[in-house]
């Protein structure tokens, strides 16, 4: 059985109640909290696995509350699902570059939520994939075993996923992933993805790589792959 600590961020009383009676079958210590603050105060003294948070809140919303969960150097590990209703693609694109692992837009089975929680602590606790190697390509250097990306000697602030894909891509330069072997090789095979999700991850580590960004390259119709040269 799971121990793991999750944190639900929902001021929706009824959701709130649906997803802890759900997770605490499971075996996972929930606790629960209605609002963004709380939501911050408690990931801050009780040190959560993973929050799922809610991005309409009242008060300070949920991208706030992630925004500060990754600046705060005590909280940044902590793993992050934002639960929306809403279809905004900005929203979705924003939460991820903030930081925040996946997403489940409401309403959601609770197999399906399940099934996210389980894929995201699963890979929170799992290591690097391609062995500890250090990749060098130009300017960019990847360190798997530090989980840290070097470019022109600039740390890169990136969040897992988008470490996870520009590892699994440098590993094999010129080699082209689809998003499924993409999302195989970063989240695991039972992990539910839509290929748009695979697509903002990667606009999000472009605009990171900033001018170093065409090294990733799409291949229409297929995948991605980067540039060998």
């Amino acid at each position: 059985m799971p121990t793991e600590k999750i944190l639900v961020v929902e001021d929706e009383e009824n959701i709130q109640e649906l997803i802890r009676y759900n997770l605490a079958k499971e075996g996972y210590q929930v606790s629960c909290v209605l609002s963004g603050e709380k939501g911050l105060e408690a990931a801050r003294t009780g040190n959560p696995d993973l929050v799922l948070l809610d991005l309409m809140l009242p008060g300070l919303d949920g991208l706030d509350v992630c925004k500060e969960l990754k600046r705060d150097a005590s909280t940044r590990g902590i793993a992050v699902i934002m639960v929306t209703a809403k279809g905004d693609e900005t929203d979705i694109v924003t939460g991820l570059e903030l930081g925040a692992d996946d997403y489940v837009i409401k309403p959601f089975s609770p197999k399906v939520l399940l099934s996210r929680v389980k894929a995201v602590l699963r890979r929170k606790h799992s290591p690097a994939p391609d062995g500890q190697n250090v990749i060098q390509i130009r300017d960019l250097v990847i360190h798997p075993g530090r989980h840290e990306a070097l470019l022109e000697n600039k740390k890169l602030d990136l969040t897992f996923t988008e470490f996870r894909i520009l590892q699994t891509l440098a590993a094999r330069p010129g080699w082209v992933f689809t998003r499924g072997q993409i999302v195989d090789a970063v989240r695991g095979e039972d992990h539910a993805v839509t290929d748009r999700s695979v697509d903002f991850q990667i606009v999000g580590l472009r605009r990171k790589l900033d001018h170093y960004s065409s090294c990733i390259e799409t291949v229409r119709g297929v995948g991605y792959r980067f540039q060998e040269a």
